[in-house]
């Protein structure tokens, strides 16, 4: 199908404004992504309705904490990614060649019935997950109405790349988004992921200001973005440019893909990023990829009770309704 963003350009070239690489591509040429291609000057989706990957997932693996905590979010997952992260945990599928004749795989899913299967699963939720949604917008943006007309939320787990374009056509459906802030160092972006921070700092902010409920989520890599001075700057960005209230998510690096030359993140670097967050200033701060942390429970930032308790995916919720704390009658920050 046609892409819904882009411009038509001199000599049948296209520039796509999906994202903020703004591919310009010659006839015959396929996006950094490789699922958008120039064919005869009108830029082609070539993933819409192909699911590579589909599953019923504890809302809490997005990871998001803050929306109907221990729901089940149905997620979907079409082939490609703007980026090129050498750590990428799903580069089977999200890594693929840009190369014309590339195969795009999948199983053919109309938003209709990626609708209808997340409401018989008992889904409260519709993550678009996995790899890159902003890859597969007019699938996500299609099924995203539909949703949202059926009382399911709408959820974008995202490396936050979006062009602003997307995100004014997609945010009055989006409910929440999981953004990846890989780190808080230009150098890093351009090295290790072919981008650049500044798009995603705005986006970040696009995002709050639009009413999109916002986690923020940092891999912590050892030698490469786990400097206390620059979690410390990362944090700050959060608690002044985001708000206090927001959730960060400070997870484990494990060697994968490209990236088999470190370790797995050592505990207490992961546990010091919690520490910088909180003296930072932020309410909400959650340690990922490392089992056993007491950081994984919700505290009310007023009175200090515990209201969601979290072991694996194991949840008991003691947030009263409209998100009240039980203890204090504090309003806990979120969609409840």
């Amino acid at each position: 199908m046609e892409a819904y963003l882009y411009d038509k350009l001199k000599n049948s070239r296209v520039r796509c404004r999906t994202c903020c690489h703004f591919c310009v591509l010659e006839p015959g040429h396929r996006g950094l992504c490789g699922v958008r291609e120039n064919q005869d000057g009108r830029l082609m989706v070539l993933n819409y309705d192909k699911i590579i990957a589909h599953s019923v997932d504890p809302i809490e693996k997005k990871p998001i904490f803050h929306l109907k905590p221990g729901s089940r979010s149905y997620s979907i997952a079409t082939m490609g990614c703007n980026f090129t992260c050498r750590f990428c945990q799903n580069a089977d599928i999200a890594q693929i060649s840009s190369e014309p004749g590339t195969r795009i795989m999948g199983r053919p899913m109309a938003p209709e019935q990626i609708v209808d299967n997340a409401l018989a699963a008992g889904c409260q939720s519709i993550a678009y997950t996995y790899t890159e949604p902003s890859v597969f917008f007019e699938l996500a943006l299609d099924t995203a109405r539909l949703a949202k007309d059926k009382g399911l939320f709408n959820i974008f787990v995202t490396n936050g790349y979006m062009s602003p374009d997307l995100i004014r056509q997609v945010a009055p459906y989006l409910d929440a988004a999981n953004v990846d802030l890989k780190a808080f160092d230009d150098g890093f972006y351009q090295t290790f992921c072919n981008a650049r921070l500044t798009p995603v700092k705005e986006n970040l902010k696009r995002l709050k200001r639009a009413g999109v409920w916002v986690e923020v989520t940092t891999l912590v890599i050892p030698g490469l973005n786990d400097d206390p001075e620059e979690l410390t700057a990362l944090a700050g960005f959060i608690a002044d440019d985001l708000g206090p209230d927001t959730p960060w998510h400070v997870s484990r690096f494990h060697p994968t893909h490209r990236m088999t030359d470190r370790g797995p993140t050592p505990a207490d670097t992961v546990e010091k990023a919690w520490d910088i967050g909180k003296k930072a200033g932020l309410y909400y701060v959650y340690v990922g990829n490392l089992p056993g942390s007491s950081h994984q429970h919700t505290q009310c930032p007023h009175c200090d009770a515990t209201v969601v308790e979290r072991r694996g995916y194991d949840i008991v919720n003691h947030i009263k309704e409209n998100g009240i704390c039980p203890g204090c009658g504090a309003l806990i920050s979120g969609i409840y």
